[in-house]
């Protein structure tokens, strides 16, 4: 693989990142373990997690994996925000099994500390490569979150901070705060981004770049929607209308016309942004993680990607040109 920089760090991280958020959910712990020992032998370094994924057990295995001689031939992410939840349950207390006070979730100073160490305790190890703030906190003043980072990072327990779900103006402010403070800043945003949503194009991306921020992106297929398969509740939503019942259907007939798999395609779209750093892929089965693996090896050329353009034409460009003169 050709590794790429993650933004302007100097770390080498995989064009192609490994998302676990199936690991101890749809995916059992043995052949987790297997997608993981694959994933690192096709050359996957880049492996992303979070600490609410499935009541910690997502970064439990991971810590079981890593802890047999491979941690440092990973870039290991984890998030932080809300507590541990398991899937199926808006619960967190019956979720959790335990109480959830107040102060278990958001970005106060407090909870990023005790988020940290139990992350830290469940993945076996004593340093986290990137650290991201799974959502914005508009209760926490950005001096306080970053005197929190800098801390883990002093202690040698966080090497990078990152972002995921943040808004343009909010990672412009993030990153005009940490420099009057003489820290790096983010180093990444972690957003979605697929062929059916792309308001990303709008401010995110162009804060990003113009911040030299890796941008990786989850559900690059639409949690299967682009895949002709996957959560029919999202799939419904997108379908509402014989508009949208008519882009599956286009976008099918032009992956039946490339000789590609729809899932493939949707990868190969997202990849071919010069700005995405990393689509983040969410294997259930090894099949899964071999299609991916494939779809980096699909160059779209100009008339495919002018016809997908059409298909989900997007937001119409970057703001403000999109909306105004």
């Amino acid at each position: 693989m050709d590794y790429k920089t993650l933004g302007r760090t100097a770390l080498q991280v995989s064009p192609l990142a490994l998302g676990t958020v199936n690991f101890g959910w749809l995916t059992d712990e043995k052949d987790s373990l297997a997608i993981l020992d694959e994933a690192l032998d096709s050359g996957i370094n880049f492996i992303d997690t979070s600490d609410n994924y499935n009541a910690g057990k997502t970064e439990t295995i991971l810590g079981k994996y890593l802890s047999s001689g491979k941690r440092d031939q990973v870039v290991l992410s984890t998030k932080c925000f809300a507590p541990p939840n398991e899937f199926g349950s808006s619960d967190p207390v019956k979720a959790s099994g335990s109480w959830v006070g107040p102060n278990d979730r958001g970005l106060s100073a407090k909870h990023i500390r005790l988020a940290c160490e139990a992350s830290l305790k469940r993945l076996k190890t004593d340093y986290i490569d990137l650290y991201q703030m799974h959502h914005i906190d508009r209760s926490a003043p950005l001096e306080e979150i970053w005197q929190a980072m800098d801390l883990l990072i002093q202690q040698g327990k966080v090497l990078y901070v990152g972002g995921s779900n943040f808004p343009g103006w909010y990672i412009a402010r993030a990153n005009e705060i940490a420099k009057q403070r003489h820290l790096l800043g983010l180093v990444s945003e972690q957003s979605i981004y697929n062929l059916a949503q792309r308001t990303n194009e709008l401010e995110v991306i162009p804060a990003c770049r113009e911040y030299r921020m890796a941008l990786t992106v989850y559900s690059p297929v639409g949690a299967g929607m682009l895949a002709g398969a996957g959560d029919e509740g999202m799939r419904r939503r997108f379908a509402q209308s014989v508009q949208h019942k008519d882009q599956l259907d286009q976008y099918a007939a032009l992956c039946a016309e490339l000789g590609e798999a729809p899932a493939e395609v949707a990868i190969a779209w997202v990849r071919s942004n010069p700005h995405v750093t990393a689509p983040i892929i969410g294997p259930r089965t090894m099949a899964h993680l071999e299609s991916a693996l494939h779809a980096m090896e699909i160059a779209l050329d100009a008339e495919a990607l002018q016809r997908l353009n059409t298909i989900f034409p997007g937001p119409g460009g970057e703001a403000p040109e999109a909306y105004t003169w």
